[in-house]
């Protein structure tokens, strides 16, 4: 062999040695993922990942303590939030769920100190609708006490949430205090989302309002004797308060509806009242009764039967013990568009509220039906709000 044919042979050996240890370098690190790699769940046996799924509830501790929480679920694992309604405080939550439905949730404050514990139980009724029951204790078991929470027909998506806020103020001098809570969409720079928590605050500051006009004393008359004092007793002060419960939120539609309740000093009893919030979110504007069905369709009849029927049959029930009487429901329930100012939009069918006195006295309390939609599919307007409801 010549001295440069083995030049050439050197230099091709060299090539393939090296070209061989660039092949085995990666081997080495097989293990190592990119740094922009995706990060996976782990897979069930079933192959696919678990979806997370997010659920809102709400409910209480005890009878007084009123509470709203999220939960995401993934498999066995959960986290969230939960805050008291007349605090506004998110406490944080971690967790588990097994295959019976028991369920523990550890709580933590915003340093991280664990404070309390839920354990209860997972059940999903026959609708679908999950409730959570059990008890909640300090982490070293004490104050027991049972809490129960039911979730709320809430399916929004891309983040976006329902946020409660809460008003609270106390006059010393004329002696009132104002306790309101009021829902505002979070997480969306959407225009109609705004448009709808500007209608929110409309109506709560509408109430407000009225309420602490009412509170202003009108000046005082003159009395023949200035010398001669009134007589002086204590009085109850006044209060107005306001909550809430989502009847629906979905990306394009939301319903939610309000109770009011005032009480002015000296007066027999408190008031209350339903005001309702169905909103389009597709195109920004509140909904009215007649966006549901078809054009020039005579609505108010096939709901005013079903409503007039329920409560009849409800009166029949109660018996001469009852407090229902039929004249008033013919004359609150019957087909005047006046009477039902207060529905709104559920999976199940258009929800009406009756107010106290309208169909029932005082202490018979607000009366509620609920419409389903198998009695109204003829006129449901086609691609309108409940038209996905119809079955």
């Amino acid at each position: 062999m010549t001295f440069q044919k083995k030049i050439l042979s050197a230099f091709l050996l060299l090539a393939l040695i090296s070209l061989g240890a660039c092949k085995r370098g990666p081997a080495a690190n097989s293990d190592s993922s990119p740094a922009n790699a995706t990060e996976q769940s782990p897979q069930p046996a079933g192959g696919a990942a678990a979806a997370a799924e997010t659920k809102f509830f709400r409910g209480s501790i005890g009878s007084a303590l009123g509470l709203q929480m999220k939960l995401v679920r993934q498999g066995e694992n959960l986290v969230g939030s939960y805050f008291y309604q007349k605090v506004g405080t998110k406490i944080d939550l971690r967790g588990t769920i097994d295959k019976d439905g028991n369920v523990t949730l550890e709580e933590f404050d915003s340093a991280g100190k664990q404070t309390g514990i839920f354990k209860g139980q997972w059940k999903t009724d026959s609708d679908g609708v999950i409730e959570v029951n059990g008890n909640w204790t300090k982490p070293n078991g004490e104050k027991k006490t049972a809490f129960t929470v039911r979730q709320e027909p809430i399916d929004l998506s891309n983040g976006v949430e329902i946020v409660a806020k809460q008003i609270k103020e106390k006059n010393k001098k004329l002696k009132y205090e104002v306790a309101v809570n009021y829902p505002q969409l979070s997480g969306s720079t959407d225009p109609n989302f705004e448009k709808f928590n500007q209608a929110v605050r409309a109506l709560v500051n509408r109430n407000i309002s009225g309420f602490k006009k009412d509170m202003v004393p009108a000046e005082a008359e003159p009395t023949p004797d200035s010398s001669i004092s009134p007589p002086q007793y204590e009085e109850t002060g006044s209060d107005i308060s306001i909550d809430y419960t989502v009847a629906l939120a979905q990306d394009g539609l939301i319903s939610v509806e309000f109770n009011v309740s005032s009480y002015y000093s000296g007066a027999a009893h408190p008031n209350s009242n339903a005001e309702v919030i169905n909103f389009d979110l597709k195109n920004g504007k509140p909904l009215k009764l007649a966006d549901l069905f078809q054009p020039g369709a005579k609505y108010v009849q096939p709901i005013s039967t079903h409503c007039v029927k329920e409560l009849t049959a409800e009166a029949k029930k109660q018996g001469s013990d009852g407090m229902l009487d039929e004249s008033w429901i013919v004359r609150g329930a019957g087909p005047d568009l006046k009477n039902y100012n207060n529905w709104t939009i559920t999976k199940k069918g258009l929800h009406i509220t009756f107010d106290a006195y309208q169909v029932a006295p005082y202490a018979a309390g607000s009366q509620a039906v609920t419409v389903p939609y198998s009695a109204l599919k003829d006129i449901i307007k086609p691609d309108g709000p409940a038209e996905q409801f119809v079955k």
